[in-house]
């Protein structure tokens, strides 16, 4: 389902023609802010950042799929310090994701994020993809599908794309386009307004051969494996499809939603299938309220109300917490008022200290907070305000846009990192 061109081959003319971009003034603007906020990933690694519970992860999305955006999004939060960028298991979607951090660090010396690729072991949500045939729409429909994507993945206009649509059509007196399958990541909000009922889902399960090979390359840091936690058989049969390639990885992780009094112990039966082949940290993502992406502060209350149920569990499996699934800019405050913002608990003799080589440590009880919708939204709209002027475009091309979309990613990574914004960025707008 990804994109046939790579995002290197789609922008290259534009890298061509450049001269010298490190004495452009406008990056210079670019490299004073990171400079002037104090991003502290130059030195400071991801493992240490979810020990002290200021860990962002920029979560691209397991089935988006637009490289030339991945590949932008991956440059603005790389250099607004985030720890972690996951992405879909696909070669092109990886090498998008490596592209930008190669770009965030030629304009400034970062140390890199982890790049973490997701995986399902059933039916999920963030594995699917709408579609419809544009041909059976109504030519009076109002489109309301296309106005509520959050990803801008359903266009019904004619248009001139080197994209791959879902359905292409040249019927007179009928819609042109349909869903762009790379945009679309499952979030299902077409299916609803649709007035016609025209829209269906397809489900998906990446392939574990073909993950087990991305893990091994020296580019891919991490994996993270979306699990209802219900059952632990097809858990069991996907972490063996992995199991020879574990040994490559510094972070294995596992997304789970709440399911109630049996969360524990479906994380318990599932660090037991993990542990003979772990040689690295694990993590587990409590997905408070999936594929949300909202802006309110009720979007977030089930994900601190995750992580607030089972930090009380002494009892509960080895491994880092920390939350998604409606986290926004609210997420931070609303861990400050239940007491879980960057709290530390203390350990002895756990595995992250044989990993570490000490003895004893204190941790945050919950490591970070990773950041999709939302966080693809504040940036996405200054791409789309760039493509539309400039096309498909590298976004260090363009200073000024990229001065704008670091200032909106450090906004909410600046949350966590405990970055001095309202001086800083305030100053600067």
């Amino acid at each position: 389902m990804a994109l046939s061109f790579t995002c290197s081959a789609s922008i290259s003319t534009q890298h061509q023609a450049r001269v010298n971009f490190k004495s452009n003034k406008g990056l210079e603007d670019v490299r004073n802010l990171i400079k002037t906020v104090g991003v502290p990933s130059i030195t400071c690694s991801p493992v240490k950042s979810l020990q002290n519970g200021n860990w962002v992860k920029l979560i691209c999305g397991a089935s988006f799929e637009d490289v030339v955006d991945i590949r932008n999004l991956s440059l603005v939060y790389t250099l607004a310090g985030v720890d972690c960028i996951d992405c879909a298991a696909d070669v092109s979607v990886v090498n998008a994701v490596n592209e930008g951090i190669d770009a965030a660090i030629e304009i400034l010396p970062l140390r890199r994020p982890w790049v973490m690729i997701s995986v399902n072991d059933d039916e999920d949500l963030h594995f699917r993809k709408a579609e419809f045939d544009p041909e059976d729409c109504p030519l009076d429909c109002s489109k309301p599908c296309e106005r509520v994507c959050p990803a801008d993945a359903i266009s019904l206009e004619a248009q001139n794309s080197t994209t791959q649509l879902s359905f292409h059509t040249n019927a007179p007196g009928a819609f042109k386009g349909g869903v762009l399958t790379e945009r679309c990541y499952g979030c299902g909000r077409c299916i609803p307004v649709c007035p016609y009922d025209k829209i269906r889902v397809t489900s998906y399960i990446r392939e574990a051969a073909t993950t087990s090979e991305l893990l091994k390359r020296n580019d891919v840091d991490a994996v993270e494996i979306h699990t209802t936690g219900r059952q632990i058989a097809p858990f069991k049969e996907l972490w063996d499809g992995l199991a020879d390639s574990i040994k490559y990885l510094r972070l294995a992780a596992v997304s789970l939603p709440d399911i109630g009094e049996a969360t524990v112990s479906s994380m318990k039966d599932m660090y037991s299938v993990m542990e003979p082949d772990l040689c690295c940290f694990n993590l587990w993502q409590l997905d408070g309220r999936p594929m949300s992406g909202d802006i309110g502060r009720g979007a977030t209350r089930e994900s601190i109300a995750f992580a607030l149920r089972l930090a009380a569990i002494k009892d509960r499996p080895h491994g880092f917490l920390q939350l998604a699934g409606g986290t926004n800019a609210h997420t931070v405050d609303g861990l400050k008022k239940v007491g879980l913002f960057q709290t530390t608990s203390f350990h002895r003799n756990s595995r992250d200290e044989i990993l570490t080589g000490t003895s004893s440590s204190v941790h945050a009880i919950i490591g970070g907070v990773a950041y999709g919708g939302y966080a693809r939204k504040i940036v996405g709209r200054i791409l789309s305000n760039m493509q539309s002027q400039h096309g498909i475009a590298s976004m260090e091309d363009y200073p000024d846009h990229l001065l704008q979309a670091l200032r909106e990613a450090l906004s909410i990574v600046g949350t966590v990192k405990s970055f001095p914004i309202s001086n800083s960025l305030i100053a600067m707008s």
